[in-house]
């Protein structure tokens, strides 16, 4: 910020001493009955071009920017909002979904208008307990998929299931509360690590315990001071990335939920790291309906079936060991880190 105002000031310096150089010229080399009083007035107008030019800067500055504040309450104002968050007369039964079965029909999705399908024709069927593992090149519509099971992308042809239910006639609150997702990115507030477990107050102190026993953070917590009540800093920077993912991965397990879905969860962790939330999830939700977008292969080669995605569709579907027998585009990848010989 500071080398750009420097470079603008000398700029505008400059400008002003050669309007002022000119105008003495202009003066010299004139006419000679040129009247001294306007010499000397131009002169004197020269001298505050510089003043001028950048109080212009200024306004043009000012100006640019309260278009901007305009352009985006008026772009705001006319995006469309998301679908209703609860819809009385289609809510779900409370114990809702028990048995977890996932299916696509013919599931097509854009994320906007005038754009290209990122999903096409989708058609899948996922019974519960089913532990799914997601694979494809960058660019396959493996983060698209999972973002359409809460609805934050509208289908545009095409319906998701859920244990019979539609997901596009319930409300948002009503589909996403029953859903748990682990993300990439851990993301924690600022607060204490009781409040960013259970930030409702839903589940009691032995409960919060026993999901950072399972999600291997027990140890850590209880050497610290403040126990439970441990603030964490914004973003949870005062954690390690892997301990941000156990947080996360506790999170998950106090809601524990029929479905639960890995972006790409231990795709910034380390192995050890990988291998605890692995083995935890492969425990604690044993009877869960899982689907995982694999960063690291290995994990998801004792699955129940793998979802190969190519360019927006389905490209293999099946268990790892009939995949890797076809010799397809699994068979390509598993070779490529070294899986398979």
């Amino acid at each position: 910020m500071s080398c750009t105002v420097q470079w603008l000031g000398i700029r505008i310096e400059f400008i002003g001493n050669c309007i002022v150089l000119f105008a003495a010229l202009f003066a010299v080399t004139g006419k000679e009955n040129l009247n001294p009083g306007l010499v000397g007035l131009s002169v004197s107008y020269a001298l505050q071009v510089t003043m001028s030019l950048n109080w212009m800067v200024r306004m043009t500055s000012d100006l640019e920017n309260n278009i901007v504040a305009v352009e985006r309450v008026k772009e705001y104002s006319e995006t469309q909002t998301e679908a209703a968050w609860e819809v009385e007369d289609k809510k779900p039964h409370a114990d809702w979904p028990m048995k977890g079965n996932v299916e696509f029909h013919d599931y097509s999705v854009r994320y906007r208008e005038g754009l290209d399908l990122v999903l096409k024709n989708l058609t899948l069927s996922v019974k519960g307990g089913e532990k799914i593992g997601i694979v494809g090149r960058t660019g396959a519509g493996k983060s698209s998929m999972t973002l359409c099971l809460f609805r934050l992308l509208e289908a545009a042809e095409g319906e998701i299931s859920i244990d019979g239910v539609k997901i596009s006639e319930i409300g948002l609150h009503d589909l996403r509360s029953k859903l748990t997702i682990i993300p990439q990115e851990p993301v924690l507030f600022s607060g204490t690590l009781r409040m960013n477990l259970d930030p409702f107050e839903k589940y009691t102190d032995e409960e919060v315990w026993k999901a950072l026993e399972y999600s291997h953070l027990h140890k850590f917590v209880s050497n610290q001071p403040a126990k439970l009540e441990m603030e964490c800093s914004e973003g949870g920077e005062n954690l390690s990335v892997g301990q941000r993912q156990l947080v996360c991965l506790a999170r998950a397990l106090l809601r524990k939920t029929t479905i639960l879905i890995l972006d790409e969860a231990t795709a910034a962790i380390d192995l050890e790291t990988d291998d605890l939330i692995q083995s935890t999830i492969r425990t604690q939700f044993e009877d869960c309906t899982v689907f995982t977008i694999a960063h690291r292969l290995n994990t998801i080669m004792d699955y129940t079936r793998v979802l190969v995605l190519d360019k927006g569709q389905i490209a293999e579907f099946d268990t790892p060991a009939s995949l890797i027998s076809q010799r397809g585009l699994f068979y390509g990848m598993a070779k490529d880190a070294g899986l398979v010989q």
